[in-house]
């Protein structure tokens, strides 16, 4: 039976640069590192970069969401933009999202909602064809 998740790896070019903006920029805490890869996390998280020749990040809506409290949103998101990050879409769901490329062109986002408050939101502004389960 699964538990949860376990760990996220992500295909990077550059693992100097990748670490540092997952450091750096994203706050995540570094493990070890080696000539391909790095061990991250972030809370209870597991975060792993692996190096790869050829890098395809996704075309589609797929991407990875980091949860932010409200009061650091501002803050945060600021530095993403000062850093030069680049945005890939704007929010349009409750929550404040920030949605932005990594050094790969990974597809990230930084969140303040929840599972119970996107589901809260559904009932004023459902989505098309919405069917409670």
């Amino acid at each position: 039976m699964l538990r949860g998740l376990n760990h996220i790896t992500i295909a990077v070019k550059d693992i100097e640069w990748s670490l540092k903006f997952y450091t750096d920029l994203l706050g995540m805490k570094a493990h070890v590192r080696w000539d391909n890869g790095a061990y991250l996390s972030l809370g209870d998280f597991w975060f792993c970069l692996s190096c790869d020749d050829e890098v395809h990040p996704s075309q589609d809506y797929s991407h990875i969401a980091f949860d932010i409290s409200e009061e650091d949103f501002d803050v945060v998101a600021e530095s993403l933009r000062e850093a030069g990050v680049v945005e890939w879409k704007q929010n349009r769901s409750e929550g404040l999202s920030m949605y932005f490329f990594d050094p790969d062109g990974h597809k990230l986002e930084i969140h303040s909602g929840s599972l119970q408050s996107r589901l809260e939101s559904l009932t004023s502004k459902p989505y098309r064809g919405l069917v409670w389960l």
